[in-house]
């Protein structure tokens, strides 16, 4: 069961049981707050017995000795605590909170001697510690202890004890938004495909209206009239009807341009009659990683009141191999006019993105597009599950992305473009084909969706690496990451608010 947190920031506090983590560096002579939690230095026998030197996130954990303000200490390390960046503090309270589970009250002093921490510092903290302790269990019934308790949990009170608490409360407020919309993103991709579909997704989209998003939801008929027949190519398989959300959040001046942000929502993908192998397709639940981002990041962006006006659209189909399906060899016709011939009806993502991006720069003609899917395999061969893959027709664009990624350590990593590659795509009998084979395959795929966005700029991140299944660390321990909600966060907060 996931834990909740009650955090609140105090310059001091009166220790009367419960658990107190206290920060400290390789050369500290002591932790922060030691003084307080530790009056027969306990702390130092301790490490000495444990070889405890307080290498960066390695803890010490006591029981603390009868007469002592405190049940238990634990020392968590923070390394030579020199130049700790935003992600250092986030992976900080991450592990903080790992060692938490069991107590009821909670206080952590922050200030470790030698090390500067700021509001920011802090708030950074308190966010890693939400996004540690996230879990999805919504659908387990069964308990592992018997005597654990009924009803949902009751939240852990933690005070942080810093000197920059004013800083951090003001802080916190945008991290609270943060670790929300996260939450929102991997909790969609972590739903099962059963009780998510595209009409389901559309209608949590819907939601963010209660924040002060408009959002409009086009139907199969509205998408007919627009012409949208690559994305309906894709979704005619299914018994599901698809759905198109537009999400559109005003916090900037009237008569600024949008900046925009696309998202692939196959809520699941089967290959359709190009169907997939039977193992490991369970996961493909989450190949609507991109749509789910963009949900979180609108979430965020409106709960911080963002100054930016900003467009979001995610295209929500179900991908599957009924009598109806699209069939290998068939040509659609793109909203856009162009037609494109289906070779392999499992590289149905891009034929989501291509209307939507076209219909996103049509009607709101942004500043530029970044469009966000859990796109090929390819990229997970040539990038792991270390960087998403990172396409753009603009070079501005890709370092302020990337720099974006080095901050939040959502990662990117520019693969090329270029016309060699797109006349793989080429078609004998259309005006392009869906894949241009095994080769460069998230490559041609760019190719492909930028043919779609004609002059305006443009990124496409491949995120099929990172958005599930990727390795767990403090920051996520779920199997649906919420990848591309804080980078992209970033990205608006530091590039593009007035």
């Amino acid at each position: 069961m996931s834990m909740k947190f009650e955090i609140g920031f105090s310059k001091s506090a009166r220790l009367s049981g419960g658990l107190a983590i206290l920060l400290k560096t390789v050369d500290g002579k002591e932790a922060a707050g030691a003084a307080d939690t530790d009056p027969e230095a306990i702390i130092a026998k301790a490490a000495r017995i444990a070889k405890f030197k307080a290498k960066s996130l390695s803890t010490l954990d006591i029981v603390a000795p009868q007469g002592a303000p405190v049940d238990r200490i634990v020392v968590l390390g923070l390394g030579d605590g020199a130049g700790l960046s935003a992600h250092d503090w986030l992976k900080a309270g991450g592990a903080a909170a790992s060692k938490i589970r069991g107590a009821e009250k909670v206080t952590i002093f922050l200030d470790a001697p030698g090390v500067e921490v700021s509001g920011k510092a802090a708030a950074d903290f308190a966010l890693g510690m939400e996004m540690n302790a996230y879990c999805f269990d919504t659908y387990k019934t069964t308990k592992k202890d018997d005597d654990e308790q009924k009803g949902p949990p009751k939240p852990v009170k933690v005070t942080i004890v810093t000197g920059a608490v004013i800083a951090a409360k003001k802080a916190a407020a945008n991290s609270q938004a943060i670790a929300e919309g996260v939450f929102i993103a991997r909790n969609l991709v972590n739903e099962p495909a059963n009780v998510l579909g595209p009409v389901e997704f559309a209608a949590r989209a819907k939601e963010l209206e209660k924040l002060g998003v408009e959002v409009e939801i086009l139907t199969e008929r509205e998408m007919k009239k627009l012409g949208m027949g690559a994305l309906l190519g894709v979704a005619q398989g299914s018994v599901r009807p698809p759905r198109l959300a537009i999400m559109q959040w005003k916090g900037g001046k009237p008569k600024d341009r949008p900046v925009a942000f696309i998202g692939k929502g196959v809520v699941f993908d089967s290959g359709g009659i190009s169907i997939k192998p039977g193992a490991g397709m369970e996961d493909m639940k989450g190949d609507m990683g991109g749509a789910a981002a963009v949900t979180g990041l609108m979430h965020v962006l409106a709960t911080r009141k963002a100054r930016a006006n900003v467009v979001g659209i995610i295209g929500l189909v179900e991908n599957m191999p009924d009598g109806n399906a699209q069939r290998p060899g068939d040509i659609v016709t793109s909203m856009s006019g162009q037609t494109i011939e289906i070779i392999n009806t499992d590289a149905e993502g891009r034929l989501v993105l291509c209307d939507a991006l076209w219909y996103c720069n049509d009607r709101f003609k942004p500043q530029f597009m970044i469009n966000l899917a859990t796109l090929t395999g390819a990229v997970m061969v040539a990038l792991g599950s270390h960087h998403a893959g990172l396409f753009t027709n603009d070079d501005t664009l890709a370092g302020q992305l990337t720099a974006a990624g080095l901050t939040t350590q959502e990662r990117l990593w520019r693969l090329p473009l270029g016309k060699e590659y797109d006349k793989m795509i080429d078609s004998k009998f259309a005006d392009m084909k869906n894949t241009g084979g095994r080769y460069a395959g998230s490559i041609t795929a760019a190719q492909f969706l930028k043919r779609f966005v004609k002059d305006t700029l443009w990124a496409h991140l491949d995120i099929a690496g990172t958005a599930m299944g990727s390795p767990t660390d403090e920051v996520n321990p779920s199997w649906g990451s919420g990848f591309g909600v804080r980078l992209l966060d970033e990205f608006v907060r530091t590039n593009y608010e007035g």
